[in-house]
């Protein structure tokens, strides 16, 4: 069986470390110890330019250990145009808000990747029924027609278990 492919937007690595959110912390450790090897991990440079501004030095070096610990694999950048436009596009449809561009493209990257699921704990703009209602009717009217599913790391079924 073909392994489902995630995409993780920064808050759920963020999460890893997340010491004043202790239930959403405990989830995401155990997503990626328990779950995620059966699934083929993506990340993109949004994450990486996520990452890079996080002015706490310290913390920004435990997100990048764990980038490389649970073998997240980078989707290559030579579709930017695309990208671009197709994010753009979610937020001049008003399907992102315009101050929430980088949610935009890791929506964009997941589409245009054709990834099964967008990982993330952001509820407000990402992971919930009717952002992913909105952006599939763009990304059908785009010619996308990979389904995109946007969830949280406690809605990723374990697919091998029953």
């Amino acid at each position: 069986m073909k392994k489902l492919r995630i995409y993780l937007d920064t808050s759920v690595i963020n999460f890893l470390f997340a010491d004043d959110s202790p239930d959403f912390r405990k989830a995401t450790v155990e997503f990626f110890t328990q779950h995620a090897q059966k699934y083929a991990l993506y990340i993109s440079e949004v994450v990486l330019v996520e990452i890079a501004r996080d002015p706490n030095h310290a913390h920004r070096q435990k997100l990048e250990s764990a980038l490389q610990q649970y073998a997240m694999a980078l989707l290559p950048a030579d579709r930017r145009g695309e990208i671009e436009r197709l994010g753009d596009l979610y937020i001049a449809q008003r399907v992102i808000p315009a101050g929430n561009r980088d949610d935009a493209f890791h929506v964009a990257y997941a589409t245009v990747f054709e990834i099964d699921v967008l990982l993330s704990w952001n509820f407000k703009h990402l992971a919930n029924v009717r952002r992913e209602t909105l952006i599939l009717a763009v990304n059908q009217k785009e010619g996308y027609r990979h389904p995109l599913r946007l969830l949280s790391p406690l809605e990723v079924e374990d697919e091998t278990e029953d």
